[in-house]
């Protein structure tokens, strides 16, 4: 896997924290939904990209773009998530730096989701 994307999902916007696996290249990022968020990802096409988000209701258009992508979304259990973290304390930066961590160490709770098709 090339990018691991750690994503706390809100209805107007995602933070992101990303780890470029063959650099070691650590980056955090704020994207407005749907546009920014829509060039952000449009740029890695081509690209081997693994994202780590927690369920949600409205994210729709957000798993039709990475299926359309070829990105593959992992949709972590909620409640998994937070009681895998110690830090009580939330902001949208530890959220998405936890996600991505998860997903560094494979411990990522995901859970089964139908195609896309079917939703």
């Amino acid at each position: 896997m090339a990018k691991i994307i750690g994503c706390d999902f809100h209805p107007r916007f995602q933070q992101i924290a990303f780890l470029e696996q063959e650099t070691g290249e650590f980056g955090e990022r704020r994207l407005s939904h749907p546009e920014e968020a829509e060039r952000f990802y449009r740029s890695l096409a081509g690209q081997a990209v693994r994202i780590g988000v927690e369920a949600t209701g409205n994210f729709g258009w957000f798993q039709r773009l990475m299926q359309e992508l070829g990105h593959e979304v992992l949709l972590g259990d909620a409640t998994e998530i937070r009681a895998s973290n110690p830090r009580k304390q939330k902001t949208d930066k530890r959220d998405a730096r936890h996600i991505l961590s998860l997903l560094v160490q494979d411990r990522f709770p995901a859970i089964w989701q139908p195609p896309v098709e079917k939703r």
